[in-house]
């Protein structure tokens, strides 16, 4: 028996939108439990996303960059499907599958407070989907286009419900100016199914570089004026921490300030949202992208400690 997709894209020549047909807050009980308040649990379900400023202290902050600084360094001459490189350089843009590094980034990602508010708007345990570490170097970090990141899970990874959100643990003061993340708020609220067709391995350009999948020129003004005319941007201190809704048309432009700009990125899913076969009847992406093997929810950790690195 087919499976019903809730959500087609890439079907056909021209793009077209339509209704979520899921919850934003999944948890009938969210008001009551927090770790967010109301207020906070309302704006995230108006506008798709949150802002919780100074998440983390400054001991803290300290040190996920000593840590960044590591896995960079580690990582810069290594020739591996996991460490993306800029488009016309050899500079880091970004290295997936830190969850399972065994130090750290596995601890970090499973920081209680993080995992608490995610299973609190989620309604259900969660995993990790995918996890990366961004980097935008100061000059020439590049732009990342408007897209939903469902759009992709759904086609190219086989999630079936909009249950899910993304974690940006922001290491680098984000300013207006080095390319901070935009959005477009209340965008989750509508599906933009795209035009065209899924090529062959194709998160091996999207990664560094998005053009399937993306959002027409009419879709996105229409998204646009829906919102009235907004477009936020998520600038904030260093040790912030954005949460955005799965379905949540984003983007970035590129840094041409002398300041970089980094963070941590955690996929949560719900435990009941499990991957399946890619709705765009391709292979499924590679395991460093989309995490389908031994899933489990996580057991979330109080503290915060070094790696036995230093």
């Amino acid at each position: 028996m087919a499976r019903r997709d809730l959500y087609p894209s890439r079907v056909s020549e021209k793009a077209s939108i339509s209704e979520r047909k899921d919850p934003i807050i999944h948890n009938e009980e969210a008001y009551k439990q927090g770790p967010l308040s109301k207020s906070e649990l309302d704006f995230y379900e108006e506008n798709g996303y949150i802002m919780l400023e100074k998440f983390f202290d400054d001991t803290q902050l300290n040190m996920m960059k000593q840590e960044l600084q590591y896995t960079m360094d580690n990582n810069r001459d290594r020739d591996s499907d996991e460490v993306i490189k800029e488009p016309s350089s050899n500079e880091i843009r970004s290295i997936f599958e830190v969850h399972k590094d065994g130090g750290f980034f596995e601890k970090l990602s499973q920081n209680e407070r993080l995992v608490n508010i995610c299973e609190q708007i989620l309604g259900t345990q969660v995993y990790i989907n995918q996890s990366r570490i961004n980097f935008k170097p100061g000059f020439k970090g590049k732009e990342f286009y408007w897209h939903s990141d469902f759009e992709t899970w759904h086609v190219e990874d086989g999630m079936p419900r909009m249950r899910a959100l993304s974690c940006s643990i922001i290491l680098t003061d984000n300013y207006e100016y080095n390319g901070p993340l935009m959005l477009v708020p209340g965008s989750h609220k509508w599906y933009v199914s795209t035009a065209g067709e899924t090529p062959d391995e194709n998160y091996k350009s999207s990664l560094q570089q998005q053009e399937v999948g993306v959002p027409d020129n009419q879709s996105m003004e229409w998204l646009v004026k829906q919102a009235g005319g907004r477009i936020d941007r998520a600038t904030g201190p260093a040790g912030s921490v954005l949460l955005f809704e799965s379905n949540t048309m984003h983007g970035s432009a590129g840094n041409i300030s002398p300041y970089p700009r980094s963070n941590v990125f955690f996929v949560y899913n719900s435990i009941k949202n499990k991957l399946e076969q890619p709705f765009s009847g391709k292979d499924p992406r590679p395991e460093f992208v989309a995490n389908r093997e031994n899933v489990k929810p996580i057991e979330p950790v109080r503290n915060l400690s070094y790696s036995s690195k230093y």
